[in-house]
């Protein structure tokens, strides 16, 4: 099996072993190691500069230590600027091995593409020619750029969905039309620009619960989307469900010779869909339905009767400046939409020599494939599931079937247009709406639904949110419910429990306790994320102060914590002060530089008393056990607390301040 580089990491054709090759190498001469791999470059010094030509045919210094000039012919600068890694790695691609899979594998879903492609469009509800061309472009410019060899980018359900929500691509007007070449080109821009910053890990932000609301609604709407175009009947309403409702309420005024066509395409899909005939079972029913469409008194509505079908490629166009502004919602939804999509593809499909793709590297390549497409007349596009599981179940073996599969689509347009107008619009209906149940997860809202209350209240909110309003609002709904549900679970992880440190250091954990007593030392550490959220139960959660409650002390072990945040920080202060209102004192301990830089920064530092504050060191519990021996020490009276501000932890007001407020707390516990 051929190892297949990617764009973005041409590099794996160097040899192993964390060295460049190098011709001396094995004779133990000069070697230079990798430093992507770990290594180092050695010493970097004019003289000890050789280029490969130069070492592989002898050329060095003469017996005086001078470097003698190569001749002209050898042209050794040439050599070591030229880097042909990439080359070979592209030129790998067209080994004879992988092109007797590939081919055949291009073949079956080029093929399939072009109905596929048609009827995307029309679920966009823009001209389906415009899909065809997503499908061609977005495969070809996405084989060549994502880092995945099998990921293949066309126009997705869940994204029709999103474009068919957007009222400005709409019609066959000219406006309109550039309107969507301008949202595909916005979309490829946030997609490339997402991946450019190696954003891929922000897809883990999206919650099963919401993904699996999101992915059924869409399937749904997918369905109720085809019913105007499966039934002949113009429906009215506000959105899908009432459009719907509408269709099943006039059911006199269908159309049943286009009924009769649809219903037949999907029984030939699903008929053929477990046979040996697989994915092109939907060619074959497009071409039977629309056969069928075509006899003499049908009057079924074909693909000619909304637009015509050019018969070459498009020409590139430039987008409209002006539309931009109302696109912006539009595009980030459907670029999360169809980033997500990827991600789950770059998690499930390994390339050829066994890795996963990169996911920033699919983001980039994505963006890329839209910007192309969207300069070449074609709708939004992403990494598509089902396409990529048939180039790959057809036995595909690299990058090439999917260049196949674009060059297969060309011919068809250049030379069958004129047999694509006569589709039937009710086979592509009926097409879609195989693939709109085919989409339905049931298995996955009954383990979400079991999961608890919580879950399942958000994928149903995530659910219904996605019928009633447009998709790219339904989008970022669902990405502020993600992000309310990470912080309210993160805020609700937020464990402290109390550290019985013995002489030897063993560390026995128990609850805190409730009230803090008299001369009691109390050693705290805190689980979980201290961001704000979680402040409020973190502060719940130590030990109350009582009259009662008098010259103690209270050490939180901070070790490991590297960005407390001000909300944090304020409830360190605040209990601090109450501690020394009641004759007690507040330790931190496992403090890293950039703790005691934000409670420098923040003055909080003065509240504490710099004596208070102790710095984390590469041994465990060391800095805890200094607190915990100075706590001993300050509640037998044998120390006091340091008043002294330097001008590095807040000075002026601070000194006057803590001097005043630790006599306070030195006479309180006198008496």
């Amino acid at each position: 099996m051929d190892l297949q580089p990617t764009l973005v990491d041409q590099d794996r054709d160097r040899p192993r072993g964390g060295r460049d090759h190098h011709p001396e190498s094995a004779a133990g001469g000069i070697h230079h190691r990798d430093h992507r791999r770990g290594g180092d470059r050695g010493v970097d010094h004019p003289q000890l500069r050789r280029t490969s030509a130069e070492f592989g045919r002898g050329i060095g210094t003469d017996s005086g230590g001078h470097r003698r000039r190569p001749r002209a012919d050898r042209q050794p600068a040439a050599a070591s600027v030229i880097n042909l890694r990439p080359v070979r790695g592209w030129l790998s691609w067209f080994s004879l091995r992988t092109w007797k899979k590939d081919v055949p594998a291009g073949l079956v879903l080029g093929i399939e593409s072009v109905p596929d492609g048609l009827a995307q469009g029309l679920l966009a509800g823009v001209n389906p020619v415009f899909g065809l061309y997503g499908y061609v472009f977005g495969t070809i410019f996405g084989a060549l750029a994502t880092s995945s060899a099998f990921m293949t980018i066309q126009a997705t359900g869940a994204m029709s969905v999103v474009v068919s929500d957007v009222t400005q691509v709409h019609g066959n007007s000219e406006d309109a039309h550039r309107a969507l070449f301008t949202l595909t080109l916005l979309t490829g821009l946030i997609m490339l620009g997402l991946g450019i910053a190696r954003l891929g890990w922000i897809v883990r932000w999206v919650p099963n619960a919401v993904l699996t609301g999101f992915v059924n609604a869409v399937a749904v709407n997918i369905v109720l989307g085809q019913l105007d175009n499966l039934t002949g009947y113009d429906s009215s309403g506000a959105n899908r469900l009432l459009k719907a409702l509408d269709s099943v309420i006039h059911l006199p005024g269908w159309s049943w010779p286009d009924v009769a066509v649809g219903v037949l395409t999907m029984i030939i899909i699903v008929a053929t869909g477990r046979t040996r005939i697989g994915a092109l079972g939907m060619v074959l029913a497009i071409v039977v339905g629309s056969a069928v469409a075509a006899v003499p008194g049908m009057k079924v509505h074909q693909l000619q009767d909304i637009t015509d079908v050019p018969a070459g490629l498009p020409a590139p166009v430039l987008p409209d400046l002006g539309a931009v502004p109302a696109l912006i919602v539009p595009a980030v939804a459907l670029a999360f939409v169809g980033l997500v999509q990827g991600a789950a593809i770059s998690r499930s499909v390994p390339n050829p020599d066994g890795s996963y793709p990169d996911p920033s590297g699919d983001f980039r390549g994505q963006g890329i494939a839209n910007i192309a497409t969207g300069l070449l007349q074609g709708m939004p596009v992403g990494g598509s599931m089902s396409a990529t599981a048939i180039i790959t179940n057809s036995g595909a073996r690299s990058r090439i079937a999917q260049l196949v599969a674009g060059v297969t689509m060309i011919i068809v347009i250049v030379t069958l247009s004129g047999l694509v107008g006569y589709v039937a619009m009710p086979a592509l209906a009926g097409l879609l709406i195989v693939v709109g149940v085919q989409t339905l997860k049931p298995h996955q809202v009954l383990m979400v639904w079991r999961t608890g209350a919580v879950q399942a209240s958000v994928m149903a909110a995530t659910f219904i949110l996605t019928l009633v309003i447009p998709l790219q609002y339904a989008v970022l709904a669902g990405i502020a419910i993600s992000i309310i549900l990470h912080v309210a679970q993160q805020s609700n992880r937020v464990a402290v429990r109390r550290w019985s440190i013995t002489d030897d250091g063993a560390i026995e954990e128990t609850e805190p306790p409730a009230t803090l007593g008299v001369d009691e030392v109390v050693v705290l550490r805190p689980y979980g994320s201290l961001f704000f959220a979680s402040a409020g139960t973190f502060e719940d959660a130590l030990p109350g102060i009582d009259p009662a409650s008098h010259n103690s002390v209270v050490i939180i072990t901070l070790r490991g914590k590297e960005d407390l945040g001000s909300t944090f920080i304020n409830v360190i202060t605040r209990y601090a002060t109450r501690l020394a209102d009641a004759g007690c004192l507040l330790k931190i301990s496992g403090t890293s530089e950039s703790v005691r830089r934000q409670l420098v920064s923040t003055r909080a530092i003065s509240t504490l008393g710099p004596a208070n504050v102790y710095a984390m060191t590469s041994t465990l519990t060391e800095s805890t056990m200094a607190a915990k021996h100075d706590a001993a020490e300050w509640i037998n009276g044998n120390i006091e607390p340091a008043a002294e501000e330097s001008a590095e932890h807040g000075g002026g007001p601070g000194w006057f301040h803590d001097a005043v407020r630790w006599g306070k707390v030195h006479l309180l516990r006198r008496h």
